[in-house]
């Protein structure tokens, strides 16, 4: 059973990461920041439609202070989903602000409802955290979701992902007669695969969602992280492989029982091709990213070095040994995934 670090240390934002998210319009100026959320008034515990406590607080600031802060967070809201369009702000107003006393970016979570039709939305403000910035940079370039979210100084903006959490869907879904079941085994692994070639930790089950498409003659599945915590900094391999979690053994279970080892070979070969293409398209910000990740420091020496030990023994590749942090840990990763699909690679990366 994988054993996660009880608490991961925040790494700072440094220089070259601000420049990179400066580059590639990441970074923006806020009208308010993760500090002035953190003075509210008063917090009462936030229970789900069953009366279960959801381990939230609804926060509470004073009447004069909420007008200012509902203004400012609609505008927030406006540079994340329009690029600053306010004209779309005239009908929004903040329903409620949430906060998550756990974790490690102890976020607030705010539902911005529409006026006209009670339609909401959820937005998220959090500490920075660099680990936090490459996990999500990653997901943009290497995965097939495309992630919205803004940096300014200590504090980070990020969208809502959309699905049913994992744990929630693992109890509720699995024997659903209407479930594809093929497909979602199908997903697991490609998800699995996905972890574990950007070395994306701590994908217990309440750490991602599935979302549901229905397809004009069935299901579709796409099972999405939305904790970016634990990118490169764990030592164990397995720790990448949200397989070996305790709390995902059910769909574990579910997959072993509909698809052979060839099947699953060939998910997993299917998803390192989708990869490498995604960075041969994508090359040049994934060099400025990786560029950036090796001047870091994004774990303790002693988990580089386990890392590196055990991915030098499964790849069977001495180049790992000489790595010196996660970030060149990473890139040889991703190197051993392109010469393994070379093929598929006229120009290189």
């Amino acid at each position: 059973m994988n054993t996660i670090s009880k608490k991961k240390e925040h790494f700072p934002v440094k220089l070259p990461l601000r420049k990179y998210l400066k580059k590639y319009s990441r970074e923006h100026k806020l009208p308010i920041g993760y500090n002035d959320l953190d003075h509210y008034q008063h917090a009462v515990s936030l229970y789900d439609k069953a009366g279960k406590d959801t381990l939230w607080e609804t926060v509470y600031y004073s009447p004069s202070e909420m007008e200012e802060v509902n203004q400012k967070l609609c505008k927030v809201y406006s540079q994340l989903k329009t690029e600053g369009d306010t004209t779309v702000m005239e009908h929004l107003f903040v329903d409620r602000i949430d906060y998550c006393p756990f974790g490690n970016s102890k976020p607030f979570r705010v539902r911005i409802t529409n006026r006209f039709n009670d339609n909401y939305d959820y937005f998220y403000v959090k500490k920075a955290d660099a680990s936090r910035i490459y996990g999500l940079e990653l997901e943009h370039i290497l995965s097939p979701n495309r992630i919205s979210y803004i940096v300014d100084g200590n504090t980070i903006i990020e969208d809502h992902i959309a699905g049913i959490p994992g744990d929630v869907f693992i109890k509720n879904w699995l024997d659903d007669p209407q479930l594809n079941r093929t497909r979602l085994a199908k997903e697991f692994v490609k998800f699995n695969e996905r972890c574990f070639v950007r070395l994306l930790g701590d994908m217990r089950s309440y750490n991602y969602v599935v979302d549901i498409t229905p397809d004009f003659d069935d299901i579709q599945y796409r099972i999405r992280a939305i904790d970016f915590d634990q990118q490169c900094y764990e030592g164990m391999k397995s720790m990448y492989l949200p397989q070996f979690f305790k709390d995902n053994n059910p769909i574990v279970e579910f997959c072993m029982e509909l698809l052979n080892p060839e099947t699953i070979r060939q998910y997993q070969k299917e998803e390192r091709a989708l990869i490498a293409n995604r960075i041969k398209v994508s090359r040049y910000r994934l060099k400025d990213l990786s560029d950036c990740m090796e001047e870091e420091t994004l774990s303790q020496p002693d988990k580089v070095e386990h890392l590196k030990k055990e991915l030098a023994d499964h790849f069977e590749d001495v180049s790992f040994l000489e790595c010196e942090n996660m970030g060149e840990i990473l890139r040889t990763r991703l190197f051993i995934l392109l010469y393994n699909n070379k093929d598929i690679l006229i120009d290189g990366i």
